[in-house]
């Protein structure tokens, strides 16, 4: 900085302590009703948020760059820089400048960052908002990451520890908006969780595992952490953990007594989704540029799904969406509740009713905790927990008509609504408190007695006035006596000339005037300082009694914590049910099995957005004798829908939904690979082709025989050649040595020729009808392959230019011609294109007799010949001495005959 600190004025020796103290972050210095900034902080602010860049003398010549905002204009200040990345700290006066002897005082009471932030206008009521730490640990195949995150604003705290190559997954899921790692942990800066997420670095010595757990059991008051069911397998979670508690520390002075104690997830129970299957399925995250106007849901499995009525539902839904169930078992408990739901339609709707006034408790509850909570959402907090017990009548109900058990019958057992918290709050605060204190009446009347006394001295002077006034004729026997009041002398009695004689004693002379004389008493200067403090002496007695009334609501965060999870897993169940029954879903019927059977499977994004008699269902079924499906057909027949809608309806299956089909039988798979579509990644470096082959590869190295593979499209970022080549070998391992449940898309028709060499495989196509020109897209799914992909009417459709698609035309002949040349050159020797125009006669292709021979793949998929051409055949020699405008009819029968005789012959 350009100034020396021996040049400072006491108040930047106090910024300095604090930027000193916040390091990276921008300091916000309370100076009266500004919050001001100064030096860089000034500088950045001014070019971030359109600021007036100014200057104080703040130490000898020196002019210090200075920008201030109001602290009633803060929060959207706040959520600009934090939106952006910055860190904020607020550096507040603690002490009343009233009181205060010289510089006010002021500290560092927090640090706002994406990851750790309170206010509602920094949050989004329908996700977590995480900050996580990691700690790689081991290497090779044995690497394991630990994870930590934690959302201040709702007190979750979770610990996980995944395999290495789940770390993406685990990200994903979490979706952290800011992640510590290790100074020079390059390793885990390149997660691709963290594209577009404030990475921050800390020391490597906050990550060991023995700092971690003494901190730990400071932090939740236990002696041991096998408590939580951390072991010595735990080690990375917990360092994680640990560099975690530091940080938010830091940023947080005051401590986190609304930080729950820690639930530990282990791998096996979720469903790893990595970033390309929850990207493709398109599950909480649109892939239209501009369909994300509903909060980033319109389009998505989220924004179908989401009919919960709160903030914590929400939130719990998306968790569910971004971590299915594998085991069976818990999936049907998910099902029963969702089942018992939807039978009783008015239980449903009383539930749903109930629920919708239940605010956002977690987070009202978090802030009681954290001393943040203003009146109005204190009030919030107690007019939620009023609503509780409607929400437990409703679930008794669903109870009593279905029978007491799964997971409802859990939750009931497990209710508690908080009624004597709810009491308090309810009777305390008024019924529309204000957002700050002394804005207007917080507390109830006849909540305190000092308070209404304090109350009525404020709004009842002139009535005691008049008493006092009364009182003093009385005394006296003056009728002319009266009460006034200046700034000057305040309260006074007037007394004129005439009655001097009879004033008592006990009056004390202020002012002489013309006709009279102006007097107090001790009981007039005692009520007028009574009447002048009662303002200010109600907004310490209302910030008393509802500080302690905060403290109390804060005293009960476990309770409301558990009350808050209760009712967002009640909120869920109900949202489903609620949509199974309007979108006409039924419940699938999961098994420990391997098959897949759906019949009148829908997409229910797709559906949703075009009439429901317009859309297609269509029936699939994978088993082990026909697992992997080529999937062939034009552009614009729907195969990617169909791929999405498989995998949208497994999973919503292992979350615990009902499925948009007729009926549904899922074997519950242990991982869904989900690739759709291309895309390059500059950021990464990674071109279209790079990324296909790097999601596949993934998918190779990782599915087992209880996955889900829905592949579209692979190898079609480079030439067609390699493309055929590696969707063939793929295919073949998938089918080979992995023996998954597969569905492959293609417009390699080449590919169609697997099922002739693979026992599992089967071909299918979606059906499309031509009507002269016209192409119609039937959306059918049939068995059997397609033998072209309708590019120039799908091109038509867009809207090409007839010059464009006439000669499009003219060059699609020529190259087919060419095509069918080689192919007509190659058939002697037996290829795909000879078996696929005759698929009955059994002949083993080239490409399958590749994988024995080890021979080379030719143009057009055919292998390349090895020998020296063959002789013509007889027929073909005598056909070419034959003119056909000359053969009459009986001449040509005869030559048909003798031409079939001899090829029967040869």
């Amino acid at each position: 900085m350009a100034v020396m600190e021996q040049q400072d004025t006491p108040l930047m020796q106090q910024w300095r302590a604090a930027k000193a103290s916040s390091q990276g972050a921008i300091v916000f210095a309370r100076v009266g009703d500004f919050y001001e900034m100064f030096y860089e902080d000034a500088e950045l602010a001014s070019r971030v948020l359109g600021l007036t860049l100014t200057s104080r003398n703040n130490g000898g010549a020196a002019e210090v760059p200075l920008a201030g905002i109001p602290v009633k204009a803060c929060s959207e200040y706040l959520r600009r820089l934090v939106q952006r990345g910055y860190r904020v700290a607020i550096c507040e006066q603690v002490e009343d400048p009233k009181l205060a002897k010289g510089l006010v005082r002021r500290e560092v009471v927090e640090t706002i960052t994406p990851g750790a932030a309170f206010a509602d206008d920094l949050l989004d009521g329908t996700r977590h908002n995480f900050l996580c730490a990691l700690r790689l640990a081991g290497s090779g195949d044995g690497a394991v990451i630990g994870v930590a995150a934690a959302d201040v604003s709702t007190g979750e705290f979770r610990l996980a520890v995944a395999p290495r190559r789940d770390a993406d997954a685990w990200l994903a899921r979490l979706s952290p908006r800011e992640v510590l790692i290790a100074r020079g942990a390059e390793d885990d800066r390149h997660l691709h969780g963290l594209d577009g997420v404030l990475v921050t670095e800390r020391e490597a010595w906050e990550f060991d595992p023995s700092l971690a757990r003494d901190d730990l059991q400071r932090q939740f008051a236990v002696h041991s952490l096998e408590g939580f069911g951390l072991g010595p397998s735990d080690e990375a979670a917990v360092g994680a953990a640990g560099a975690l508690l530091r940080y938010l520390r830091e940023l947080q002075p005051g401590g986190l007594p609304h930080l729950a104690r820690p639930s530990v997830e282990r791998a096996g129970g979720t469903m790893p989704l990595d970033e390309m299957t929850r990207r493709n399925l398109e599950l909480v995250e649109s892939l239209r540029p501009g369909g994300d106007v509903d909060g980033e849901r319109a389009g998505t499995l989220l924004g179908v799904l989401d009919r919960t009525q709160t903030p914590m539902g929400a939130r719990l839904l998306r968790q569910w969406l971004l971590a299915p169930l594998v085991e069976r078992d818990a999936i049907d408990a998910r099902l029963d509740a969702v089942s018992a739901i939807a039978a009783d339609a008015l239980a449903r709707e009383t539930l749903r009713e109930a629920l919708d006034g239940v605010r956002d408790v977690e987070r009202l509850a978090s802030k009681a905790a954290a001393g943040r909570a203003t009146p109005r959402e204190l009030r919030a907090l107690g007019d939620s927990l009023g609503r509780l017990p409607q929400v437990k009548q409703a679930l008794e109900r669903l109870l009593a008509d279905g029978g007491a058990t799964g997971r409802l019958a859990d939750v009931a057992a497990k209710w508690e609504d908080c009624a004597e918290l709810c009491s308090e709050v309810s009777n305390a605060l008024v019924p529309r408190p204000p957002l700050q204190l002394g804005d207007e009446a917080t507390i109830a009347p006849g909540t305190d007695a000092e308070l209404d006394e304090l109350r009525a001295l404020r709004d009842g002077g002139k009535d005691a006035i008049a008493e006092i006034q009364a009182a003093e004729r009385a005394r006296t026997g003056i009728q002319s006596l009266k009460v006034g009041f200046n700034k000057v002398f305040g309260y006074y009695l007037e007394i004129s000339n005439a009655h001097r004689e009879r004033v008592p004693d006990d009056y004390q002379r202020r002012q002489t005037l013309t006709g009279g004389e102006r007097y107090v008493t001790p009981a007039l200067k005692e009520y007028e300082e009574k009447v002048l403090n009662a303002a200010e002496r109600i907004e310490l007695r209302e910030r008393a009694l509802f500080e302690a009334l905060r403290t109390r609501a804060g005293a009960e965060i476990a309770r409301l914590q558990v009350i808050a999870a209760r009712v967002a897993e009640l909120d869920v169940l109900a949202a489903l049910a609620e949509v199974a029954e309007r979108e006409g879903y039924v419940r699938p019927a999961l098994t420990d099995g391997f098959d897949c059977d759906v019949v009148g499977g829908r997409h229910p994004v797709v559906e949703r957005m075009m009439a429901r008699e317009k859309f297609i269902p269509n029936d699939l079924r994978l088993t082990e004798d026909s697992r992997l499906i080529i999937l062939t057909g034009p552009n614009m027949a729907g195969k990617s829908t169909i791929l999405r809608q498989v995998g949208l309806i497994q999973l919503m299956a292992q979350v615990g939904s009902f499925v948009p089909a007729t009926r549904a039988t899922l074997g519950v798979v242990d991982r869904l690979f989900t690739r759709v579509g291309a895309s390059d990644n500059l950021v990464r470096g990674q071109s279209t082709f790079m990324v296909e082959m790097t999601e596949t590869s993934a998918i190779l190295n990782t599915a087992t025989r209880r996955s889900l593979v829905l592949l579209d499209e692979i190898g079609r970022g480079t030439s067609t050649y390699d493309g055929v080549s590696i969707a063939w070998s793929v295919s073949e391992h998938l089918h080979d040595q992995v023996g998954c449940k597969t569905i492959f898309a293609t417009h390699y028709h080449e590919l169609v020729a697997l099922a002739d060499e693979l026992s599992a495989v089967r071909n299918m196509t979606v059906a499309v009808r031509e009507v002269g020109d016209q192409v119609l897209f039937l959306h059918r799914l049939i068995p059997g392959g397609a033998d072209r992909s309708y590019g120039i009417e799908v091109g038509r459709l867009a809207g090409l230019p007839a010059p464009v698609l006439a000669r499009a035309k003219e060059v699609l002949a020529l190259l087919e011609g060419e095509g069918a040349n080689m192919a007509n050159a190659l058939d002697r020797g037996g290829s795909p294109s000879a078996e696929r125009r005759a698929p009955s006669t059994g002949r083993r292709s080239a490409l399958g007799a590749r994988r024995s021979t080890g021979s080379q793949l030719g143009l057009f998929g055919l292998e390349e010949p090895t020998h020296a051409p063959a002789p013509p055949h007889p027929v073909v020699e005598s056909l070419k001495t034959v003119d056909p405008n000359n053969l009459t009819p009986m001449q040509a029968l005869e030559l048909i005959a003798r031409l079939a005789a001899e090829a029967q012959r040869s």
